[in-house]
């Protein structure tokens, strides 16, 4: 590859010098004010004066960067990656340490180019795979811990020869948060493990085995033979948490009402659970038949994560059904429910919305308990934030107070969302904004069907598909 074709190009921004900044700064210097006079400017005009120099050396400086000379120049091997995992470029010091040209790497699948070794222990290509994988589906740098990756010898077709590594997979995202590129980078270390593998086949001559290693190549060879059994226990504790996690998600979508419902053809469910283990299973939603004419919706967020969560979820589900059945009232429903959870363990600082539609009086009375608010949808597109009843979280204070609860009229063809903060919160932003971003959805999509309606809100908050949920997100939608 030549330089031109690595990425960035002859196009990239870099630095240049202006030849003529040494005489402008001549010229300036002449005009400065008398150095003894400096300790009698106020601080805000020392930090405009020193501002604008930086500004001044920053106008002198045209940026024009060859990063096709930087990419090359890199001193540790880097292959470039696309999506498919297929090579589109390598640097110079890859090249060099693979051993084949870039006519045999560019446009190949990078396992086709690097198999794994036909013995039985062989591991590699299935290890890094799986680091790619995992790359791909997070958007997040995975480093592996020291790698056996036996590569084939060029001009020896089936003839393997024994490689240690260090890798890491780097992401580029685009501008939608997606992978678009993989830099592939590794470390040979091969000569290190070597060198304490030998020390330990001969006993009491280790400190002469690795005599040829400095110090603190030494120290290198045993800790990366050591990063072997730290990557296989690491392997381990992934596999029981993705049996976990399955667990967990199966759990709490068998304690929920089912996604379709063909007698609510008005209403739309989503439930999503978090892309990370470490969020999963705190989310319900439940929707109730009270008589002819009305209607309870209901959400809830329970703190905490995995197996734990998805039980008290389960039962503060089933608690608030009851309770909204038997009252009627959204305030006393959450009444009865913030005084149950006292007796709940892990039910502490739970959040839950419940309303009651009266297609009969067209009217919406809801209750929040530290939730995130209701979005009313008007037939003209106007978005009523649902926000005058909202009380403290479960368990969390005197819950021998009555609850607060409101009550709104609509007409007919306005829209209901309830939601848990999975839809809402990302953590780089305030809540505030998620808000926002679901209210402009709404408006945008508002004379959508329920279903695709739902479909539309979920494409437009929930992040890039390259990591999913930070968070279980659960969606209701009414047509009312």
């Amino acid at each position: 590859m030549s330089d031109s074709d690595a990425p960035g190009g002859r196009e990239s921004p870099g630095i240049r010098t202006d030849p003529d900044a040494d005489a402008d700064a001549e010229v300036q210097t002449d005009a400065d004010p008398d150095p003894e006079l400096a300790h009698t400017r106020s601080p805000s005009s020392t930090a405009e004066a020193e501002a604008e120099a930086e500004a001044e050396a920053e106008a002198d400086i045209d940026i024009d960067i060859d990063f096709a000379k930087v990419f090359q120049a890199l001193p540790s091997p880097v292959m470039l990656l696309a999506p498919d995992l297929t090579i589109l470029g390598a640097n110079r010091a890859y090249v060099q340490i693979s051993g084949r040209g870039l006519d045999e790497l560019v446009g190949r699948f990078i396992f086709d180019v690097f198999p794994d070794s036909p013995t039985e222990e062989a591991s590699g290509a299935r290890t890094l795979r799986t680091s790619l994988e995992r790359l791909l589906a997070t958007g997040e740098r995975d480093t592996m811990a020291l790698q056996k990756y036996d590569v084939e010898v060029p001009d020896r077709p089936g003839v393997f020869e024994e490689r240690y590594w260090s890798t890491v997979n780097i992401p580029v995202l685009d501008a939608d948060g997606r992978v678009s590129l993989i830099a592939h980078r590794v470390e040979e270390v091969t000569a290190l493990v070597r060198a304490r593998e030998a020390a330990d086949r001969t006993p009491g001559t280790q400190h002469a085995s690795l005599t040829t290693l400095s110090h603190e190549d030494a120290m290198t060879a045993d800790l990366l033979t050591r990063s072997q059994e730290l990557q296989e226990l690491n392997e381990e504790l992934r596999k029981a948490h993705a049996r976990t996690h399955e667990v967990a998600v199966t759990l709490q979508r068998a304690m929920l009402p089912g996604t379709a419902l063909p007698r609510h053809d008005f209403a739309a469910v989503r439930y999503q659970p978090a892309a990370s283990f470490l969020n999963v299973c705190g989310d319900w939603y439940d929707l109730i038949d009270l008589d002819e004419d009305r209607l309870a919706a209901a959400v809830g967020d329970v703190v905490g994560h995995g197996l734990e969560a998805a039980g008290v979820m389960g039962q503060l589900r089933s608690a608030l059904s009851a309770a909204i059945r038997a009252t009627g009232r959204p305030a006393d429903a959450l009444t009865t429910l913030a005084q149950h959870a006292h007796t709940v363990e892990g039910a502490l600082a739970t959040t839950a919305v419940q309303a009651v539609i009266d297609r009969a009086a067209h009217t919406v009375t809801y209750s929040c308990a530290g939730h995130p608010p209701p979005l009313l949808a008007h037939p003209d597109g106007t978005v009523e934030l649902l926000d005058t009843a909202t009380d403290p979280p479960l368990a969390a204070s005197d819950d021998t107070i009555p609850r607060t609860q409101a009550t709104v009229s609509y007409t007919p063809g306005a829209t209901l969302v309830l939601y848990t903060d999975g839809l809402i919160e990302r953590r780089t932003e305030d809540i505030d904004q998620g808000l926002h971003r679901l209210t402009a959805s709404l408006k945008h999509h508002h004379t959508l069907p329920p279903e695709p309606l739902a479909d539309a809100i979920l494409t437009d908050l929930v992040p890039a598909p390259r990591r999913g949920p930070d968070d279980d997100t659960a969606l209701v939608v009414i047509r009312l």
